[in-house]
């Protein structure tokens, strides 16, 4: 049986505190608004900034550090946007390159991106559901 990241118990990595999981989060959104791509959709959907953030801040503690401090539902709002696979992959993108920036050493930083890809595959997998399409997995590796 093989380490699974996803399922170990307690934080995903030693050096991910609240601090580097609010940094990272705050520089995505930065650029995701000035972004060509998924900006419109960003700024179209989101009224309170500092609020959204705070939301996803919490989000990301409870993903990394399993606080259990996010209690929304995190696929009804991406249902009702205009999202193509583009934009997954966009988010992506920019995600792991701030991912990489902001905690320095691959190991940290990977942590979060096999996370990342999870829940855009998840996310890409719901919206598909919902009109009665199918889709696999694009993101996440095994």
């Amino acid at each position: 049986m093989t380490d699974n990241p996803l399922t170990r118990p307690g934080a995903a990595h030693p050096a991910i505190t609240e601090a580097v999981i609010a940094t990272l989060v705050a520089r995505f959104y930065e650029r995701a608004r000035e972004d060509a791509v998924i900006g419109p959709i960003f700024m179209g959907a989101v009224a309170d900034w500092d609020e959204h953030i705070a939301n996803i801040a919490d989000f990301w503690s409870s993903v990394m550090l399993r606080t259990g401090r996010y209690h929304g539902r995190p696929m009804r709002p991406h249902l009702i946007l205009p999202l193509e696979p583009q934009h997954f992959d966009r988010w992506l993108a920019l995600f792991e390159e701030t991912a990489a920036e902001i905690c320095g050493e691959p190991e940290v930083a990977n942590e979060f991106i096999i996370r990342a890809r999870r829940i855009a595959d998840s996310f890409e997998m719901g919206r598909a559901s919902v009109t009665g399409a199918i889709a696999r997995p694009r993101h996440s590796r095994d």
